[in-house]
């Protein structure tokens, strides 16, 4: 069916995307070659802002994008979809720019592939890092990964109900921001989570969320590379489908590791920000929720 749009496109209406949008979101994923998620669509619509533009030619959605602010300091930008009918028509630079105009001057941050880098570097935003994706079926590795040095005391356990408030605080600390908002939501979103807690101090969680087939691990924060791979060691027996995690590129022993254990690498983002800077500590942020969430 041949696509229809406006001319110019300033008269696309662009509205809020609701629970009620979940299946759409879902259909406009799976169009692109995304998985569904709608879980994870429906943590982004009640953690962020939902923007959405209904196909004129159809009962779905052409173009989606999603908003999750922390705050003044930052909002993640994610989901940027634009169905295949009306690709490569200007449409996801439009969608982007009311975003940043939505934004009133926040600061915005975003992964990036290969294909969608130059259009947010025309728009101004401005690379610094990089996202490496692994995917696949773990396997424990023949030497256990080892404790850190001094963590004889160190335990991985589920989290509890009672962890929240600690796991809000490290995650304060260490991402630099407040995420209040979404880690609230990750006891009921996650199908496992694990904190590291030394001598009674939590040092470290994890969550393991379903998407698709997979399996996917994050956050990952951690005090330090071999507590993180306890944490995802815990988590990958948990489980028995595929497991995949998006690694700060930094962390080159957590990706040898995890590729010594049968993870490939798929895929690889460049973030991105614009009218900011990065935050938070690197050295303990191994992993996010997902690219969507920064």
């Amino acid at each position: 069916m041949p696509s229809s749009l406006p001319r110019p496109l300033s008269d696309l209406p662009i509205r809020r995307l609701t629970r009620d949008d979940l299946a759409a979101c879902a259909d406009l994923s799976e169009d692109r070659g995304w998985p569904r998620d709608e879980e994870r669509w429906a943590l982004l619509l009640a953690a962020g802002t939902g923007y959405g533009i209904d196909d004129p030619d159809t009962k779905g959605l052409m173009a989606s994008c999603v908003a999750v602010p922390y705050g003044p300091g930052m909002a993640a930008v994610g989901m940027l979809l634009v169905s295949g009918r009306h690709a490569r028509r200007g449409v996801g630079r439009y969608v982007m720019q009311r975003v940043i105009e939505a934004s009133g001057g926040t600061p915005l941050s975003l992964h990036a592939t290969s294909a969608g880098r130059p259009l947010y570097e025309e728009l101004g935003f401005v690379p610094v890092g990089r996202t490496i994706r692994l995917s696949g079926s773990f396997q424990p590795p023949a030497v256990p990964a080892p404790l850190p040095l001094d963590g004889a005391g160190l335990v991985i356990r589920s989290a509890s109900a009672h962890d929240l408030r600690a796991m809000v605080q490290l995650d304060s600390v260490v991402f630099g921001l407040d995420r209040t908002h979404l880690l609230t939501r990750l006891p009921t979103f996650a199908d496992h989570l694990r904190v590291a807690e030394e001598n009674g101090e939590l040092i470290g969680y994890a969550a393991l969320s379903p998407s698709a087939e997979n399996h996917a691990v994050g956050p990952l924060i951690a005090r330090d590379t071999a507590t993180a791979k306890l944490l995802v060691a815990s988590l990958a027996e948990a489980t028995d489908r595929p497991l995949r995690v998006d690694v700060d590129a930094r962390h080159e022993e957590l990706l040898d590791w995890l590729e010594a254990c049968g993870l490939r690498s798929t895929t690889e983002t460049t973030v991105m920000v614009l009218g900011g800077q990065s935050y938070g500590d690197w050295t303990r942020y191994f992993a996010p929720l997902s690219l969507a969430t920064g």
